[in-house]
């Protein structure tokens, strides 16, 4: 049996290949990031978490082989701390841990050569030769980059209605539907933690108005700097590309618009990967 694992900061989906009867599992965890967690933490979510709903799914670690693990934080110096971890509770298994962008371009790209991406809470992309990684760019996070993101996007957007040059129907709207004053925002942005992901929380009200004009042009913006900064850095000739994530799927029209405006075709969006690494995985 094949573990595999696609491992963000908050969630963690696993799926089984070659479970009892021939079907495939699926469970989930918390996410785990190793440049945010012990090896004790780690180990808590294996031994708390995923084993126990293993079990109940009827898949005992012992049989488990082969154990794929991508996750957010998955440095090459981060790596083998996962890895070491994996092999103690599957001691018969072949383990290995990679980033989540690895994971992405296996995902969407399968064993096909392109630029991979991550468009979700926050962007990333590399250059994918059907294996592995052969360049990449840093996506720096939301202050310095992001390009492309949920987050720039809602910080793009609080901007716009804020400072006046976004229709103040929407400036309206969003107060109503969110409850949110100006007060709260710079409160939720500037002095609680984690303002990306509250940046990110504003796309579905932008998504839900899409054929707003201006918010069309919002997003189009966006991802034109994620191309300009980022995709069309990377000296190659490639121009196949795949994406993955909440902000690829739900706009994948706009961002096949912008795609095709820079000669590239869009061949593949997931909203997320596990599937896609599935396929990948399977024997």
């Amino acid at each position: 049996m094949i573990l595999i694992a696609d491992s963000g900061s908050t969630k963690t989906d696993w799926a089984v290949l070659g479970a009892p009867g021939g079907s495939s599992v699926r469970i989930a965890t918390q996410g785990i990031n190793p440049l945010l967690f012990t090896d004790d933490q780690i180990d808590g979510v294996f031994r708390q978490e995923l084993l126990p709903r293993l079990d109940e799914a009827g898949v005992p670690a012992s049989e488990v082989s082969e154990v794929a693990f991508y996750g957010a934080g998955c440095t090459p110096q981060q790596s083998p701390r996962v890895a070491m971890l994996l092999s103690t509770l599957f001691p018969s298994a072949e383990t290995f841990a990679e980033s989540d962008l690895l994971g992405a371009a296996r995902a969407v790209l399968g064993r096909e050569q392109g630029i991979a991406c991550i468009l979700g809470t926050g962007a990333n992309s590399c250059v994918y030769d059907g294996d592995c990684i052969t360049a990449h760019i840093p996506p720096l996070g939301y202050v310095l980059g992001d390009e492309g993101s949920g987050a720039v996007l809602g910080r793009n957007f609080l901007n716009g209605i804020l400072k006046g040059w976004l229709p103040a129907t929407l400036r309206d709207e969003f107060f109503a539907e969110s409850g949110q004053t100006y007060d709260d925002i710079i409160q939720r942005v500037y002095r609680q933690p984690l303002a990306n992901r509250y940046l990110a929380t504003i796309v579905p009200f932008i998504h839900q108005r899409i054929d707003e004009p201006s918010l069309r042009q919002l997003v189009a913006d966006n991802f034109e700097a994620f191309f300009r900064y980022n995709v069309l850095r990377y000296a190659t000739p490639l121009r196949r590309m795949a994406c993955v994530g909440g902000m690829a799927a739900p706009f994948q029209t706009i961002l096949s618009e912008v795609a095709s405006r820079h000669d590239f075709e869009l061949v593949r969006v997931m909203r997320s990967p596990i599937e896609g690494l599935m396929t990948f995985h399977r024997p």
